[in-house]
C-alpha cells in the first residue's frame, strides 16, 4: 500500500499528514497536527515539522491562524484522488473479513499500540 501513495505527486507521509488534516473540523493547530502525524507514523516531532512544510510548500495545506495549519481546496482534491485511487486495493484487503473480527482486530492493535508507545517512558524509571 506505502508504494500506491508513493507516486511523485505524493510521498506516504504526506498522504498521512494530508488526511489527518483532511478530518480535522477546519483549521487544525500545527502542534496538534505535529503530535498526530508521529504517533501516526513513528516519527520523531522534526521530521512531522517537515512533512507539514513540504505540503504547505506544495500547496495542499496553508498556514492558518494561531499557529496553524489548514488544508486547501488543492488538498482536498488530492485527498479525494489518493483516497480513490487506494480504494479497490483496500477493498480487496479486507474483503471477506467479518466486521466483527474487523472490530476486535482494531481493539487488539490499539491496545498493543498503546503498551508499545508506553515502553519508552516505562524503561525510562
Amino acid at each position: 500500500m506505502t508504494a500506491l501513495l508513493e507516486a511523485p505527486l505524493i510521498t506516504f507521509q504526506q498522504s498521512v499528514t494530508l488526511r489527518l488534516a483532511a478530518v480535522a473540523e477546519g483549521p487544525v493547530g500545527r502542534d496538534q497536527l505535529v503530535d498526530e502525524v508521529t504517533g501516526a507514523l513513528k516519527i520523531d516531532a522534526v521530521e512531522a515539522h517537515g512533512v507539514i512544510d513540504e505540503l504547505i510548500a506544495a500547496l495542499p495545506l496553508a498556514p492558518d491562524e494561531v499557529p496553524g495549519v489548514r488544508i486547501t481546496d488543492a488538498g482536498r482534491e488530492l485527498h479525494g484522488r489518493t483516497s480513490g485511487e487506494t480504494a479497490p486495493v483496500t477493498g480487496r484487503i479486507y474483503d471477506g473479513i467479518p466486521a466483527e473480527d474487523l472490530a476486535v482486530a482494531g481493539r487488539v492493535l490499539s491496545l498493543i499500540t498503546e503498551r508499545a508507545d508506553d515502553e519508552p517512558a516505562a524503561l525510562a524509571e
